[in-house]
């Protein structure tokens, strides 16, 4: 199902998205690779790998020459490319990954599938590329309930201009339940899907620091804030802060993420 939001707006420089949801990247890759059972010795594809955030852990435990990773977004690829060196990073859609079939031990993706204009093809791509036997997993945020930084501004959005539910992540980003999630693989021929629940949290300066990426225009939140006008930009702000509860001191929001792992039959 295409989604409204697409890769059009992963445009920004890799810095604005490390900023924005970037920072609650390393420790979700780790919970993905934890559940994906990487050990030493595997060949992992990262599929959708942003600035690097998964394809780093994998480096991490793996080494550089074992870890592929692909991006549609130029400067994505780009910087993942600069930031890793000895990894081969392509720059290609999901839906066509330019690997041979089972070519990988493991394939990953990190906040990625609710961004695929068909996600069944995307996964089964994932699946191609990956050996008999291999595990393919997937993250996505828990967009209608506890990733709250999105669930919040959503939130306030919704309140202020009531169009805004038609883009809310919550209602517009599909899968993102376990139930999806789980037909999702089982439609794509993977055995033993499983689904967990996986809470991590990221640290902000102050509310400016997490502001600061959505004026910028990354992901559909911020692609939402930057095209209102200042007077409405600044309305949200202060919703948003307000449904947040913060001051401008540091502060810390958690994010709950669905972690879906199955086996290549």
């Amino acid at each position: 199902m295409a989604q409204p939001h697409g890769t059009a707006t992963f445009r920004a420089p890799a810095e604005a998205y490390d900023r924005y949801i970037g920072r609650y990247g390393p420790p979700l890759a780790a919970a993905l690779c934890d559940a994906a059972g990487v050990r030493a010795g595997d060949c992992v594809l990262d599929v959708g790998c942003g600035p690097g955030a998964l394809a780093g852990e994998l480096v991490r435990r793996l080494g550089a020459a074992r870890v592929a990773a692909v991006d549609p977004s130029p400067p994505f690829a780009a910087a993942c490319r600069e930031r890793l060196p000895g990894v081969r990073v392509e720059e290609a859609p999901a839906e066509r990954l330019p690997f041979a079939d089972a070519a990988f031990d493991r394939v990953l993706s990190q906040l990625v599938l609710t961004f695929l204009t068909d996600a069944r093809a995307g996964v089964a791509e994932m699946v191609r590329v990956t050996r008999p036997g291999g595990t393919v997993g997937a993250a996505v945020w828990d967009y209608t309930d506890k990733m709250v930084l999105l669930r919040r501004f959503w939130d306030a959005a919704v309140a202020l201009d009531a169009a805004a539910r038609e883009l809310d992540e919550g209602v517009s980003m599909r899968p993102c339940t376990p139930g999806e999630l789980l037909e999702l693989w089982a439609r794509s021929g993977l055995a033993n899907a499983a689904v967990t629940g996986v809470v991590v949290r990221a640290a902000y300066t102050g509310f400016d620091d997490l502001w600061a990426p959505l004026e910028a225009g990354v992901g559909p939140a911020g692609a939402y804030a930057a095209a209102l006008d200042a007077e409405r930009r600044a309305a949200l702000r202060d919703e948003v802060r307000r449904r947040l509860g913060v001051g401008e001191g540091p502060f810390e929001l958690a994010a709950r993420a669905w972690v879906v792992t199955g086996r290549v039959a």
